[in-house]
């Protein structure tokens, strides 16, 4: 489809500065763009790009003052990242989306299911299974008994959901999440272990977005809980029993042990780890490689491993650095003062 830069920006509520009837019909990275597509400027380090792109419309921020020509048309808006994230959205939703009930595939006859459906091929759903209005359940997923899926939930291919738990409404789990699945609960008993039952289940609440191979384990008993609006990336490790607070973002490879409480709106960067039994506060930063081993209070930036207070750890980064340096001088020093001894 063909879109003037006129129509774009009376769509989002822009100002179009250059040719308002250039025309584009796809879109395109800044650094990569082409002549007939869009692109933005969001993050000021791309900056320069604006000035050499072929891209034919750039979105940026009202406050945008350029330093030098450009050839390209602009489209000045609010905030050029939200402006780009509604276009992406309109765009997906108005490509075609699959419905009925593809076969081979198993529904059991005490399942429910709601209106506008779509179950892919080789898809199970088990006993008593409730799956709401428009949910979208793709090929080789399987979900067990007793199952809910709230309304217009997207199930992406390969994805396990284990009997008892529970997805809201308008969530999405990418493909080979496992929820349900039980959690690391073993007791000593001699030279071995024993396995302790997990009884509970996972509660997945509304708007929440899981990433592939995500996993987050039934509680032992209860309910393991992702609270609203929570984003999860890609190989994230959700143990028995934690919750996770509403609007919580946590980036990939991260792993939460056992019963700890995250607060909401809190940020993790990829490959943190959290011991378990904690409380980490509302609104808590931890940076990237992070190991936390305490409780956190509310409104913490973090980082190291154990991780303590972020301008602290960058203080401290800078004398690690410089260690070998430190490390000679000490040397020299030792020497200078056993020749003065000597003497």
């Amino acid at each position: 489809m063909e879109f003037k830069a006129k129509d774009i920006a009376a769509l989002l509520g822009g100002v179009v500065d250059g040719d308002p009837e250039v025309i584009v019909n796809n879109v395109s990275k800044i650094e990569e763009g082409k002549p007939g597509t869009l692109a933005f400027l969001a993050n000021p380090k791309y900056e320069h790009y604006v000035y050499t792109t072929q891209a034919s419309v750039v979105l940026v921020n009202k406050t945008f003052e350029p330093a030098h020509e450009y050839a390209c048309t602009l489209i000045r808006v609010e905030s050029a990242y939200d402006a780009i994230a509604t276009l992406l959205q309109m765009y997906e939703d108005m490509r075609p989306k699959p419905q009925g009930i593809e076969q081979p595939s198993y529904v059991s006859e005490s399942a429910t299911i709601g209106e506008k459906p779509y179950i892919g091929a080789f898809a199970y759903i088990g006993k008593g299974a409730k799956i709401g209005n428009n949910v979208k359940i793709y090929p080789q997923t399987y979900i067990g008994d007793g199952v809910t899926v709230g309304d217009d939930t997207i199930i992406y291919a390969g994805v396990k959901i284990y009997s008892g738990c529970v997805v809201g409404k308008s969530c999405i789990l990418h493909a080979g999440v496992v929820l349900g699945a039980d959690g690391f609960g073993f007791a000593p008993e001699g030279d071995h272990y024993k396995k302790v039952p997990q009884i509970g289940n996972v509660v997945v609440e509304d708007n929440v977005e899981i990433g592939a191979n995500t996993c987050i384990d039934r509680a032992t008993m209860g309910s393991t809980l992702i609270h609203k609006g929570v984003k999860l990336d890609n190989l994230v490790q959700i143990a028995h029993n934690v919750v996770v607070g509403g609007n919580t973002v946590i980036a990939a490879q991260t792993g939460i042990a056992g019963t700890t409480k995250v607060g909401e709106n809190c940020v993790f960067g990829g490959q943190v780890g959290l011991v378990g039994h904690l409380t980490i506060g509302a609104g808590t930063q931890i940076a990237a490689q992070s190991g936390i081993t305490s409780n956190i209070p509310e409104k913490s930036v973090l980082r190291g491993s154990p991780a303590f207070d972020y301008p602290k750890y960058q203080k401290c980064y800078v004398m690690f650095r410089k260690l070998p340096e430190m490390y000679g001088l000490l040397r020299d020093l030792e020497k200078e003062v056993a020749n003065l001894k000597s003497k």
